[in-house]
């Protein structure tokens, strides 16, 4: 009797979905809660949260350039990936001691190196372990455990706020550091899971054939993607803003908790299907149609009145990504050679990284002003953002086809 799909995926997809979706529970209990920490514990400003949010993610998405790039040179992906797993495992707790918004940008910065170095060799050694007639459903199942991951650890750090603070509408140091304690258990067992359970491909071009750190040589079609996710990353500001937002708008911290794992919940029950349609009918396709839903979700962020409609619109922001996280990068696998996807994948989160510092203090900005200027209101940053995703995708549509 012929395997089913899902029983053809080979070891390392189910090791590296495995290894995500334990990840996801320890980050997703932790960084979820960081921006509620600084703006109720610490007082911190928004734009100081954006600042720190954008110095953090671009840290991360210009270290995987230079690690794609080096797992492309040895040919070998698997022990970086394992060591930027581990050097967030062991970033994180540090979170516990935290005082002030400054030592919480330094461990955000250490958190994200870790993630800088393992995403792209990480997402090259699904690529190079997979048929190209299945890479959709591969990276959507990945998704879909990262996803799921995030759900749960979601659900359990509900759970401990309910536990401790059930009547608060806000964070409280020691639920959050309660919170980041139980998360080192699953961060580790992630790192085992993929040192033990992982095995190692080589890339095509190993060594003499790596490709160096520029855009010569590839194909057009990739150049043309990077520049639409450049200006589509431009307005797409960290999701801190959206918690602030359903916050801002009446939730209290259990509501903003139960907001988040709904958004998780459809994002990773759609994930793995919608990866499978697009090696059905386009990555193109999904990716656009991705793209339309973030700029209407995000118009209804900025006309919100009421926290209901926002946790409704966070559930609906997960169509958005379900349809364009793994399908993007099961694009670049089909835009690039193998002995150029740890670069690609590298280049595509270097110019998401470049456009997520100037997107995340633009919104902070927008939001809450600079120097004594009062900003346009917690409105501003959403209409920015649907805007800037209606032109990427208008570029989009004309040139990546």
């Amino acid at each position: 009797m012929e395997k089913t799909p899902l029983k053809r995926l080979p070891r390392n997809v189910w090791v590296v979905t495995a290894t995500s979706f334990l990840t996801d529970i320890s980050s997703e209990m932790v960084l979820n809660l960081v921006p509620l920490f600084l703006s109720n514990v610490l007082g911190t400003k928004t734009a100081i949260i954006g600042l720190i949010e954008g110095i953090a993610e671009t840290t991360a998405s210009l270290l995987k350039l230079y690690s794609g790039w080096l797992s492309d040179k040895l040919g070998k992906r698997k022990w970086l990936t394992v060591l930027g797993y581990g050097l967030s495992t062991l970033a994180k707790p540090l979170l516990y001691f935290a005082n002030t918004w400054p030592e919480v940008l330094s461990v955000r910065f250490a958190d994200r190196v870790g993630k800088g170095i393992r995403t792209a060799p990480r997402d090259a050694l699904v690529a190079g372990s997979i048929d190209e007639k299945q890479r959709g459903l591969a990276f959507g199942l990945h998704r879909a455990g990262d996803t799921a991951g995030a759900f749960f650890g979601l659900l359990t750090a509900a759970v401990i706020i309910w536990l401790t603070q059930s009547t608060s509408a806000t964070l409280t140091r020691a639920t959050f550091q309660i919170v980041v304690l139980i998360s080192i258990i699953p961060a580790t067992l992630a790192v085992l899971v993929l040192a033990l359970g992982a095995r190692e491909t080589t890339a095509a071009g190993q060594n003499s054939n790596a490709p160096t750190l520029h855009l010569r040589g590839m194909e057009k079609r990739f150049k043309w993607f990077l520049l639409t996710v450049v200006l589509f990353t431009l307005g797409n500001s960290s999701d801190a803003f959206i918690i602030l937002r359903g916050q801002e708008r009446g939730l209290s911290i259990l509501q903003v908790m139960a907001m988040l794992m709904t958004f998780n919940l459809i994002y990773a029950l759609l994930s793995g299907p919608l990866g499978v349609l697009s090696d059905r009918i386009g990555r193109r396709k999904l990716i656009l149609g991705g793209w339309a839903a973030y700029g209407l979700v995000y118009l209804g962020f900025a006309l919100s009145k009421t926290g209901v409609q926002v946790w409704t619109l966070f559930g609906l922001y997960g169509i958005y990504y379900a349809a364009v996280e793994g399908n993007a990068k099961a694009l670049i696998a089909d835009l690039v050679p193998d002995e150029q996807r740890g670069t690609a994948y590298g280049l595509y989160n270097a110019a998401v990284g470049l456009m997520t510092l100037p997107a995340s203090v633009i919104a902070g900005i927008l939001w809450q002003g600079i120097f004594g200027w009062n900003g346009f209101g917690a409105s501003a940053p959403f209409f920015f953002g649907a805007s800037l995703a209606l032109a990427a995708s208008i570029l989009f549509w004309q040139k990546v086809r």
